[in-house]
């Protein structure tokens, strides 16, 4: 059916409730907003869903939310795993609890025991609670760091990681199966509580939760020596990091920690932030403007969802707050971790790191300096959980670190997806190890770089919103894998990778091999000097994105390196 027509059957529907057609009639002559919101189902992708909030097929609504939820019900039937139970999820976002509630009701109406938390929690929460309970799958309710106008849902296997494939498909096939939303099953809160298919999680899973990251910490005694002694700001961004970051920041022994007020309490609304997000400066604003008031040596904040970090530390040199980004925070971690564990006689042989390909390339010269493999997967956090599981499996490696370029990282293996609860707690033992050594954070990051080189990594995005834009994402990519360049810029392309067709291209020699990685639409050029860039569309956001990284001789060189770089990346889209 075209657009309209959809858009009369969800008006004329009895299905449909009241307020969703009132906000229907309200754009009954704006045939450009019918398009947009019928022109197709919301996609179902590979991690779940992510949308605009809205009546329509192609909006975040209770209405699709349970016709996912049935797809995956009626995929876990036929895995024969129903017994097992879901575990659920939600963080601040507008609609989240309803949306939480929705999915655990679609399951329980379905045979399916709903274990849901009864408030807000991080998603590293969700990936932990459902290992511990035993549960065959877990649904988070998040839009991430996106707008406020959006909401997701985020489907996990037993395993605590996002769905991977095959499932990952075979889950997709299941929902796009759903033709008609009268196939979609719900019941009574009431009734599935009497059925015993509803249960809310109480607060021992915290417990746990918190119990699980402090066996991480690897110096509890410096740290109880030198916490009293580091200032903290912290920012959870009107999200969901306000209360397990504060509390394992206090069990740690970090007194002095001073949270931004205006941000501190959970708003779907983000109102202090155009773009809740740490990866965004501007979202520092007023985290950075309570640092300089209460002379902090550290600055914090934790996206929506909690599941990234963002970092600021003092620079003692200049008396100014430096930026870190993804890159750097996971680098110092790593450091810090693989020299400690080295030093108190705990590094194992077969210790591995993971990372994913669009990452800084400063972890290899660690990994390789610390005689430890280093695992590079596809972009999400997922690939680098699922690393977690085969380590398990067929006992390759011990899993020592994980972390992605954009903030996000995972020590431990407790939950199977980014935490930014556990990132604080091992970026603050850092920061105190480093005051022990009567340096910062910053003297420390200065250090990596004299080290292992001067690595930098720049980002850029197009967004293309729309039905329209999807369509011009997809031609530049067609454009690029079908004219693949001899050079970059000044530097010379020594070997193409196209992740969709599992084509790995040595461009000096002509011979053609596999990738070894999942397929998916990456586009990857290895450069001459040690560079590199890579090109794909965002699977949350209407973006494409180009990554892009050198290594310079000093920080001057990096930063000329880098801009050449992106110029000529840019270009590559035009």
């Amino acid at each position: 059916m075209k657009a309209r027509e959809v858009y009369e059957f969800w008006l004329n529907d009895p299905y449909f409730d009241q307020e969703t057609k009132k906000e229907l009639l309200a754009i009954k002559d704006d045939e450009g907003e019918i398009e947009e919101r019928f022109y197709r189902d919301l996609e179902f992708g590979t991690g779940g869903l992510r949308g605009i909030i809205g009546a329509g097929t192609n909006r975040m609504n209770i209405y699709t939310v349970r016709k996912a939820t049935q797809g995956l019900a009626n995929y876990i039937i036929k895995e024969g795993a129903q017994k097992k139970g879901v575990a659920i999820a939600f963080d601040s976002r507008h609609m989240s609890p309803e949306f939480a509630q929705e999915t655990a009701l679609c399951m329980a109406a379905n045979g399916i025991k709903a274990y849901i938390f009864p408030s807000l929690r991080p998603t590293p929460m969700l990936s932990f609670a459902l290992r511990e309970l035993g549960c065959t799958a877990g649904v988070v309710v998040t839009a991430s760091h996106n707008p406020p106008e959006y909401n997701g849902y985020k489907v996990y296997w037993e395993d605590g990681a996002q769905i991977t494939a095959p499932k990952d498909k075979e889950i997709i096939g299941e929902v796009n199966a759903i033709a008609d939303y009268s196939q979609v099953k719900t019941m009574a809160k009431e009734d599935a509580e009497k059925a015993g298919l509803y249960e809310v999680i109480g607060p021992e899973m915290d417990d746990k939760y918190i119990a699980a990251l402090k066996t991480q910490v690897l110096r509890p005694e410096m740290v109880k020596k030198e916490a009293p002694g580091l200032k903290i700001v912290y920012t959870p961004l009107h999200g969901t990091g306000n209360l397990p970051v504060r509390r394992i920041l206090s069990e740690l022994g970090f007194e002095n920690v001073y949270v931004v007020k205006e941000q501190e309490l959970p708003d779907g609304n983000f109102p202090t932030v155009s773009y809740p997000n740490p990866e965004d400066k501007n979202a520092f604003a007023l985290a950075l403007k309570l640092a300089k008031e209460v002379d902090a040596d550290v600055v914090l904040a934790t996206d929506p969802d909690a599941d990234r970090l963002g970092i600021y530390a003092k620079d003692a040199a200049t008396g100014d707050y430096m930026s870190f980004t993804g890159n750097m925070s996971g680098t110092l971690i790593l450091e810090y971790i693989l020299s400690t564990k080295k030093e108190l006689g705990m590094l194992p042989e077969n210790g591995a790191v993971v990372t994913t390909i669009v990452s800084g390339k400063m972890a290899h010269r660690i990994a390789e300096a610390y005689h430890v493999d280093l695992i590079e997967t596809l972009t999400g956090f997922k690939y680098i959980g699922e690393q977690i599981k085969f380590f398990e499996q067929n006992h390759s490696h011990t899993y020592l670190f994980g972390y992605e370029e954009s903030y996000g990282c995972l020590v431990g293996t407790h939950a199977r997806d980014k935490d930014a609860v556990v990132a604080v707690m091992a970026l603050c033992e850092t920061a105190a190890w480093c005051r022990s050594q009567g340096i910062t954070l910053c003297d420390q990051m200065r250090k990596l770089f004299e080290t292992y080189g001067y690595f930098k990594e720049g980002l850029s995005t197009v967004t293309l919103k729309g039905q329209d834009g999807a369509k011009q994402i997809a031609a530049m990519m067609e454009k690029i894998r079908g004219e693949v360049p001899e050079s970059i810029g000044p530097l010379k392309v020594t070997q193409f990778r196209d992740y969709r067709e599992d084509v790995l291209l040595n461009c000096l020699t002509g011979e053609k091999t596999a990738t070894g990685l999942p397929t998916s639409n990456v586009l990857y050029f290895e450069l001459e000097g040690g560079a590199w860039c890579c090109i794909r569309p965002s699977g949350t956001e209407p973006k494409i994105k180009f990554y892009m990284g050198v290594r310079g001789e000093s920080p001057e060189d990096a930063d000329a390196k880098l801009a050449e770089l992106t110029e000529a990346v840019e270009g590559l889209a035009r």
